[in-house]
């Protein structure tokens, strides 16, 4: 199964979490050591309404892995992976630029697996996803600027075009 999803890429992802929902605390894992480490603490009052990490096998435009939010109905754990389905995705920019997230349901969660499309996930859940972004970084001093919801075809656009970025990099430290 696992070499049937890889093959499905980009339609099926392998996510890495790194903030299991629920937490306040920013991992980040570290490529050069292979670890997860404690980023920082969110200082504003919100915490992580989704599970959060990244793509394998992906470099987005910042140079990290391409960042994926997975809705799924209970938290998982730093570190676990989980196939994911491209449902859409929230484009964003800070301080470094354009930030795309894709957003991924779980397929092993029955409650999320049958979602394809943004349309199909409950509206409120986007709006609090939304909200997280606009005011995690408000007490930081550090600006991020949603500029909206895209459709499934746009994240796959970008998996895509991140993928390349990848293997490109891959082929070059051969």
């Amino acid at each position: 199964m696992t070499a049937e999803h890889r093959a499905a890429f980009p339609d099926t992802v392998e996510i890495v979490v790194e903030i299991p929902r629920g937490s306040r605390n920013k991992y980040e894992f570290d490529e050069e050591t292979g670890v997860f480490r404690l980023n920082r603490v969110l200082s504003s009052a919100v915490y992580y309404n989704f599970d959060y990490g990244f793509i394998e096998g992906t470099r987005a435009e910042d140079g990290d892995h391409t960042d994926a939010l997975l809705v799924i109905d209970e938290p998982t754990f730093t570190g676990c992976r989980v196939w994911g389905r491209p449902i859409g995705g929230l484009e964003m920019s800070d301080e470094n630029g354009f930030d795309f997230k894709v957003l991924c349901v779980a397929l092993g969660d029955p409650h999320q697996a049958h979602i394809e499309r943004l349309d199909q996930v409950r509206p409120h859940r986007l709006v609090e996803i939304e909200n997280f972004f606009q005011t995690y970084k408000l007490l930081e001093n550090k600006a991020t600027q949603v500029v909206g919801w895209r459709d499934r075809a746009a994240a796959l656009d970008v998996l895509r075009a991140d993928r390349a970025a990848w293997e490109r990099e891959q082929g070059d430290a051969r």
